[in-house]
């Protein structure tokens, strides 16, 4: 008969407790679980706080919930090493709450690596405590046959806390704000990483997320190669136990390619790699970036819906097949590494127009992250401007001076530009206006918030020049501009995306 390890009094709390191990850290049913463990004493958290100001692992709800955990772990593994048979459900809570603890204890020394690898370090992929690690989990896991983990075990669940603290941090530092916007954004990048069942992700996709392809779209300036670096840096890579080093430093694992700044050639070459004496000017033996990055590397396209329709049957090819060939040989070779690509295009347009292939598109879209405008951001809350602002002058002026900065930059912002303001450059043009204002004082925006366009339009409205339907045509022409597809335009507008595509061409 199944022994329990855990009371009736804790049974509830310990469910609640290992529930929170798979949960999307920036999802409100993560937040949810913890005020239902915590209760009066959850304290209500911030969407985004910025780094420095309030480090994470100090934060008073994670705290309380470790010692929670602890609690209850210590009292149930002494009852676990006396038991024959164990109730799954107690076993797989139990399992859980011990991953929860080992991962916090460790995550200090996971992020000194981070930050190694992103300044640059040589030997940044190489641990010095993963037998100290691996004490640590057989103190909770050792203690019964039923939870007892294999050496490759140990080695895989050392790699995925490696991946996880990479994916939270990358995430967080990447994607800077508390709006609405962000934090959806937040979740689907976490999701693009683990998936939606992050357990199953454990069991057995951890090493085949490869074969996805994620495409980000989203307007100019708004983010796209950000997102990219997010998931391309917080992939699984496994852990050598006897090389006591991961597979590869995730920090020169990342490959972009801007392919709207090159000729075909070019990209060939980049991408595919040459022979010595392919082309003028190959001088010797090349590999291209989808030889270079690996099993657990990835190939970022950005402006994938830019390209010329025979790169993207070339593209493809490699997509379906996983095999390419360089430039001036004939031997086929394996892609074996994760692609992701960009664009700013409306995909479905540009395949009406023959300028962009169906069948690439299909293969591109297995999974599919929007990043929002700067506009879109800005609507959900004033505090998004005086946060992402002062963000941007930190960067531009450094710690000390850039708080000041800020306080100049939004002062203007606010009395210049006003709330109405779209930002058709989005974060881009944001950052180009903290930085005039730094140098001139003022940020000379057309009109003040107004493009030469939509000051047209509104000087024929003043002399009542038009007519309801054009007036309404020249207003979709305009969010088009901005939004650059007819699918964001008709959420501007709130119809269906034929009706916006309607109203951009000003067919009655």
């Amino acid at each position: 008969m199944a022994q329990k390890i855990f009371s009736r009094e804790q049974w509830p709390l310990a469910q609640k407790l290992a529930s929170i191990v798979y949960c999307n850290p920036f999802e409100e049913a993560r937040w949810e679980l913890e005020r239902e463990c915590l209760g009066s004493e959850y304290v209500e958290r911030e969407r985004y706080v910025a780094p420095g100001e309030q480090e994470e692992r100090l934060a008073p709800n994670l705290n309380r919930l470790i010692a929670m955990a602890a609690e209850l772990m210590e009292s149930a593994r002494g009852k676990l090493t006396k038991a024959r048979e164990v109730a799954p459900a107690e076993v797989a809570a139990y399992e859980n709450m011990a991953h929860f603890l080992v991962y916090h204890e460790f995550m200090d020394r996971f992020d000194s690596m981070i930050e190694k690898s992103l300044e640059g370090r040589r030997g940044s992929n190489s641990v010095a405590f993963f037998h100290e690690y691996r004490d640590r989990q057989r103190h909770f896991l050792a203690a019964h046959a039923a939870t007892r983990l294999s050496s490759e075990q140990e080695s895989q669940f050392f790699a995925l806390y490696f991946q996880l603290r990479r994916a939270w941090l990358n995430i967080y530092r990447y994607l800077v704000g508390g709006s609405e916007a962000i934090s959806r954004l937040r979740g689907r990048i976490w999701n693009s990483c683990f998936t939606r069942d992050a357990q199953r992700y454990q069991r057995s996709l951890y090493n085949r997320m490869g074969d996805i392809v994620t495409l980000i779209t989203g307007p100019s300036g708004s983010g796209k190669e950000l997102v990219a670096r997010a998931v391309g840096m917080s992939r699984f890579a496994p852990f050598d136990e006897r090389a006591g080093a991961f597979a590869v430093d995730f920090g020169s694992a990342f490959h972009p390619l801007n392919l709207s700044a090159l000729s075909p050639t070019l990209i060939e070459s980049e991408l595919f790699g040459h022979r010595k004496g392919a082309f003028t000017g190959a001088l010797q033996d090349r590999e291209g970036y989808f030889e270079k990055c690996g099993a657990y590397g990835t190939v970022f396209l950005d402006e994938i819906g830019e390209t010329d329709v025979s790169i993207q049957v070339k593209l493809l090819r490699v997509l379906q097949t996983r095999q390419f060939q360089r430039l001036g040989d004939t031997a086929s070779r394996d892609f074996v590494g994760k692609a992701m690509a960009a664009t700013n295009r409306d995909l479905p347009e540009e395949i009406g127009k023959g300028a962009f292939r169906e069948d690439f598109y299909f293969r591109l879209c297995a999974d599919r992250i929007r990043t929002p405008s700067l506009q879109e951001i800005l609507s959900e809350g004033s505090g998004e401007l005086d946060t992402l602002v002062r963000h941007i002058s930190v960067k531009v002026a450094g710690p000390e001076d850039g708080p000041r900065l800020a306080d100049e930059a939004v002062g203007w912002i606010k009395r210049k530009l006003g709330p109405g303001y779209r930002w058709p450059g989005n974060f881009r043009e944001l950052e180009q206006c903290v930085r005039n204002i730094l140098i001139h004082g003022s940020y000379e925006a057309e009109a003040l918030g107004v493009g030469k366009r939509q000051a047209a339009l509104l000087d024929e409205a003043q002399q009542a020049e038009l007519t309801a339907n054009q007036l309404l045509s020249r207003y979709a022409q305009a969010i088009y501009r901005i939004q650059g597809s007819y699918e964001e335009t008709a959420k501007v507008l709130q119809v269906d995306r034929r009706t916006a595509k309607r109203y951009v061409l000003g067919v009655d």
